[in-house]
């Protein structure tokens, strides 16, 4: 009798603990669901696997959420279709954009197919640790492309210069002084646009100083030059790195007439926002179908003018 009852007890025992064992292995989503926030050097890590596995044409290697999506140029593939099949390389230009608070890891960085350079935005969509959503933006060049990137061989100027203390402003006011750009944009003024640039202020699109020191143009002011009127220009944030003060943002310039018949510009483009004012910007642009939309929500509200 006493053997029986131990035996009962034994086997009891273990069918609980094997019970255990299988709703612990069972509910591994429960335990990622909990998993702290990435912080800035997560998040960069995040970005260098990304370009690690996209130059070695591997995605296997990366940390993918259970629920993941994938879009170049506004278009949705399967991981390793579009840019994974042609890129040779890396080449010597990154910017990231650390978003601890969405939990975003963007950049601009350039990269290579054969020797010629590819530029690529990057938007890493992130969530417990892992990769939800890759948002990018493609922009190849060849030797008889009309303007070749070629200030990208260092950081651009200013971007990465840590900000005052005393001139920080809130996420919300970060994104507010960004946007007057676009109004700029709007009215085809700057000045019309309270766009509030800083002195010594300079856009740099597609590795090309356009405005402000070192622009080749005949007018480099980023008040006096003449840009078209964009009236249906659309913008997005896509991502707000607070420590930094740069504020990434998507924008469809809309259809002017001048990027091609029913083309806009397509860009996702960075400001240096402190002290309520533009000290750099830093743009990767490409011309798509002026309906090309995002298909991403916005990382914030975008607040009315």
């Amino acid at each position: 009798m006493r053997t029986t009852i131990w035996l009962g007890i034994s086997l009891f025992v273990l069918a609980m603990t094997g019970s255990l064992a299988s709703a612990q292995a069972a509910t591994p989503s429960a335990k990622s669901a909990t998993a702290a926030p990435c912080d800035r050097a997560c998040l960069r890590g995040l970005i260098d696997r990304y370009i690690d596995a996209l130059v070695a044409g591997d995605p296997s290697t990366l940390p993918l959420a259970d629920r993941f999506r994938f879009t170049e140029d506004s278009s949705e593939l399967k991981l390793g279709e579009g840019l994974w099949k042609s890129v040779t390389g890396k080449g010597g230009f990154r910017q990231d954009y650390l978003d601890t608070t969405r939990q975003v890891a963007a950049a601009h960085v350039e990269l290579k197919e054969g020797r010629n350079p590819v530029l690529f935005s990057l938007v890493l969509h992130v969530e417990a640790g892992r990769i939800a959503g890759v948002e990018t933006l493609v922009q190849r060049f060849n030797p008889s492309s009309r303007f070749q990137p070629k200030v990208l061989g260092a950081p651009i100027r200013g971007m990465n210069v840590p900000v005052p203390a005393d001139r920080r402003q809130s996420r919300e006011a970060m994104i507010k002084t960004a946007l007057t750009y676009t109004e700029g944009l709007k009215l085809g003024n700057f000045t019309d646009g309270a766009t509030p640039f800083a002195a010594g202020a300079y856009r740099v699109e597609n590795g090309v100083v356009t405005a402000g020191e070192g622009c080749g143009r005949a007018d480099c002011g980023l008040y006096s030059q003449n840009i078209f009127v964009h009236p249906a220009i659309l913008a997005s944030v896509a991502a707000v790195d607070e420590e930094n003060g740069t504020v990434l943002l998507w924008m469809n310039f809309g259809d002017t007439g001048s990027y091609e018949p029913g083309n806009a510009l397509i860009t996702f483009e960075a400001f240096k926002v402190w002290g309520g004012e533009i000290h750099a910007i830093l743009a990767f642009l490409r011309t798509q179908p002026q309906a090309t939309a995002r298909f991403w929500p916005s990382s914030d509200p975008i607040p009315k003018p």
